[in-house]
């Protein structure tokens, strides 16, 4: 029965207790919107970290990182392989050469480091072969007679291996994509003149466009004007095993193309054999293992295991490696905490608000109720009944909201383009995919009824506080 009362209560003041479900439904929206949206961001850095840069774990020579000798290898890889593959939750392995060198061309060179991989074993254990840019050439997968390189976007900029012109076909697919006919007619001037590097072709366009025209097609007219020569040739330096400077002309087998500027600007990737060659080192020497696990949750229950069997080798999670990328990954759950605390405390205070003026209204209606045998606990539970009704009904329906919304933009994500510069240079995509798990609105609902549980306190207790007689004798 007190809940029925409480029910047709809610309703009573229609306009009123609408309001209060809008404002509820809309910080409810507000706070799980942006935390997925939040959230994205950093699954999309982990996804990236783990699937395209370093996988799960890595296990090194121990004093390979800090002396960055090529000397310095795995010894007896094949008993360090046979013992961690035969630990539950390892699904793939690759081993590595991993040399520090560096990359030239005939204008520019750039500190590098090289790896030599099993082109077979990466497709199975990494994504990066699909980060392949259409029309750059290929994975490392075919046999030529030339000495082969994959390397990333932002080194192959650095070296001005990409250029950057606007012939007839260009422009005219600019307009085909629909850039106004007076920016095109503009655009004309640079028609079939190269450039070197992105610096120098944005103040060309920038010269001619004005300020809003350049912010708004800048990053369109770079996409359609960006080119590449197949097979273009970059020299790549290094130590050999007898400590000897050694190096080879290589050709570009294709180009990738991350969120991650500065994996982009220093990995370069070469068949293992190739290096073997150019370094003297032996078949089956290794100066990285690199360890895939089934999900990414085994990482912390794994690693520790691969570090006890391993004692003489340095075992390494992607935690470990990238402690800023962990420690972030842990901090956004305590922001997220803290910013949904803070949407809640604030709707807490329109409902206490609310309320109040309820009970203050209904001064000889509830004082009536007592007079005639209503206990102060069911006048309690009524009040308190009420702000939870409209603290369910807003939380559910900002939380449908949400979903729906999530759901929507997770298809073809948020752009955020005008500021992929900035974010891609600390690995972070422009392109966010908000995502959310179901655990966190199971305590989002449990937290709005909390709040609606702790907002009805006062306005209850102040009802308490009546006096029948006065209560119904008052206007």
């Amino acid at each position: 029965m007190i809940v029925e009362i409480a029910w047709k209560n809610v309703w009573r003041n229609k306009t009123r207790s609408l309001i209060v479900i809008a404002a509820v439904t809309i910080g409810v929206f507000a706070g799980v919107f942006t935390i997925a949206a939040m959230n994205s961001s950093v699954v999309q850095r982990i996804d990236a970290a783990v699937n395209e840069e370093m996988s799960h774990i890595q296990i090194n020579n121990k004093d390979f990182r800090s002396s960055a000798d090529i000397r310095n290898v795995i010894a007896d890889y094949p008993s360090l392989l046979a013992v961690v593959e035969g630990i539950p939750g390892v699904v793939n392995t690759a081993g590595r050469i991993v040399i520090r060198g560096i990359a030239s061309t005939a204008s520019k060179s750039s500190g590098v480091e090289i790896t030599g991989i099993d082109a077979e074993k990466e497709k199975q254990m990494f994504t990066l072969p699909e980060k392949l840019i259409p029309g750059t050439g290929s994975f490392l997968g075919s046999e030529t007679k030339f000495n082969t390189v994959f390397i990333g976007e932002k080194l192959a900029k650095d070296l001005n291996i990409i250029r950057y012109s606007l012939p007839q076909d260009v422009l005219a697919k600019l307009e085909a994509d629909g850039l106004p006919p007076e920016v095109i007619e503009k655009l004309r001037a640079l028609r079939d003149q190269k450039y070197p590097t992105d610096k120098k072709f944005s103040k060309a366009v920038g010269k001619l466009l004005s300020a809003s025209d350049f912010k708004k097609y800048a990053l369109t007219i770079k996409e359609a004007a960006w080119s590449y020569r197949e097979g273009s040739k970059i020299v790549l330096s290094f130590i050999d095993m007898n400590s000897e400077q050694t190096g080879a002309a290589f050709r570009v087998s294709g180009i990738f193309r991350t969120n991650n500027d500065m994996f982009e600007s220093l990995s370069v990737f070469v068949p293992e054999r190739e290096l073997r060659e150019l370094t003297g080192m032996e078949e089956g020497l290794y100066h990285r293992l690199v360890v895939r696990l089934e999900n990414d949750e085994l990482t912390d229950k794994i690693a520790p295991k691969v570090r006890e069997s391993l004692a003489g080798f340095e075992v390494l999670s992607w935690k470990e490696i990238q402690p800023d990328l962990a420690m972030l990954a842990d901090m956004m759950q305590q922001i997220y905490g803290v910013f949904m605390a803070l949407i809640l405390a604030a709707l807490s205070f329109g409902i206490v608000n609310t309320m109040l003026m309820s009970v203050l209204e209904r001064t000889r209606e509830i004082g009536m109720l007592a007079a005639i045998g209503m206990n102060r606990r069911k006048i309690f539970s009524m009040i308190m009944l009420e702000s939870i009704f409209l603290s369910i009904v807003g939380g559910i329906t900002g939380m449908a909201v949400s979903g729906a919304v999530i759901a929507a933009t997770a298809k073809k994500g948020i752009n955020l383009v005008k500021y992929s510069e900035g974010m891609e240079a600390f690995g972070y995509s422009a392109h966010l995919f908000p995502t959310i798990d179901a655990q966190f609105f199971i305590i989002t609902t449990i937290l709005i009824v909390l709040t609606g549980i702790l907002s009805s306190v006062y306005p209850a207790r102040k009802a308490l506080k009546m006096n029948p007689v006065e209560a119904i004798r008052g206007e």
